[in-house]
């Protein structure tokens, strides 16, 4: 039976640009006949697989470097430049019937997701085989040099990240990893513009009698609450992490947890946005999942205090409310919140949690059940 583990999120952000479009704005979305300040699902995305590497401590790469890295690392071991250079590019050639594409500066023609620790299992293979990269350095078609097995392997191992997020890489047979997450694009429940900034630099050394500044430019920026939503196929996670339930546990944890911690970096030194969510939705669905999105398809209007925060999260439990109508709560196992107010009461969400993390442990509970649980 397929298991999803639903993660919902309001999160109120003052003055930022978290996601930048090709002209430096903000970028949006219209949605309900309103425009939104949107940020893309990969901007979170990096944010929460930077967070649950870190936690994991297995560190990926997405990357089109690896044949500059692997000479880098040879060339730290004492081999000669041009040498290092062909084994780098012997890497890529080697992978697959056909190799891997490189162009420019030595980069593969396609993005590699790899662990990083790769790149010092790569170098290992080119010294094992450093006479053969010898002899074949000054041939005009050398051919695949290193063991074609070998370099797929390792350029095909899997980290948590990867077993969550997936990975598509068609010049390799059995690559691809069909990722266990899903992560919607994040929106204002209200509608919302960016904004302009004009600002100014000040040059430290201008003379007493000089004016004027330094620099002086414009920037674009903007301020709203934001409904987030992602899911994770509990199924397809156990099948990529091999059916290690304990790993599962760990993994799924730790997303859950950087889903509501992290946030974008985009403009942080000059913004500081740094919040947390005001309220957290987590629910463990069998057959398919649901998001909360369609609560703001009508955009929420200012409360008598001028805010979005209160007024979102009544919309977001109304909808829930009629979403529990509308599919007689079945296929449900578990679902609960918790929210910054804790006199709040709302019955559409489940039940009251005080933390992010008993939210999150019941919520890990009912989606991966331990044998004492299920007694």
């Amino acid at each position: 039976m397929t298991v999803y583990l639903d993660l919902s999120a309001l999160q109120s952000v003052p003055a930022a640009n978290l996601n930048r479009d090709d002209l430096g704005s903000p970028k949006q979305v219209r949605y309900g006949n309103a425009s939104r300040i949107r940020v893309s699902s990969q901007s979170w995305k990096r944010a929460i697989r930077h967070g649950v590497e870190q936690d994991l401590g297995e560190k990926a790469a997405r990357t089109r470097q690896v044949p500059v890295k692997v000479r880098q690392a040879l060339e730290r071991a004492g081999w000669p430049e041009e040498l290092a250079a062909f084994a780098g590019a012997q890497v890529a050639a080697s992978a697959g019937k056909k190799g891997i594409g490189t162009e420019a500066a030595g980069h593969t023609s396609v993005l590699l997701f790899l662990p990083e620790a790769a790149i010092d299992e790569l170098a290992a293979v080119c010294t094992e085989h450093r006479p053969a990269l010898e002899e074949a350095a000054g041939k005009k078609k050398p051919g695949q040099i290193l063991p074609t097995q070998a370099i797929e392997a390792i350029l095909k191992r899997r980290t948590a990240s990867i077993s969550l997020l997936g990975r598509m890489l068609a010049e390799l047979p059995n690559a691809n990893v069909d990722g266990a997450a899903q992560v919607a694009h994040a929106f204002t429940t209200h509608a919302a513009e960016p904004q302009r900034d004009y600002f100014t630099a000040v040059d430290d050394w201008l003379g007493e009698a000089d004016t004027g500044s330094g620099h002086l430019d414009t920037a674009e920026f903007s301020a709203g609450v934001f409904y987030r939503y992602a899911t994770v196929n509990v199924a397809d996670l156990l099948k990529n992490l091999e059916g290690d339930t304990k790993a599962a546990r760990t993994v799924l944890g730790s997303f859950a947890e950087h889903f509501l911690l992290s946030l974008p970096q985009a403009k942080k030194n000059s913004t500081a946005p740094h919040t947390v969510p005001d309220l957290a939705y987590l629910a463990v669905r069998e057959h398919r999942p649901l998001s909360l999105a369609a609560a703001f398809e009508t955009p929420v209007t200012a409360d008598q205090q001028g805010g979005f925060s209160h007024p979102s999260r009544t919309a977001l439990d109304t909808y829930a409310v009629n979403l529990n109508r509308l599919t007689g709560q079945r296929n449900r196992r578990f679902h609960g919140h918790t929210v910054i107010d804790p006199e709040a009461k709302h019955p559409g969400l489940g039940t009251a949690h005080d933390s992010f993390d008993q939210l999150i442990d019941a919520a890990i509970t009912a989606a991966l059940p331990t044998a004492e649980n299920e007694q």
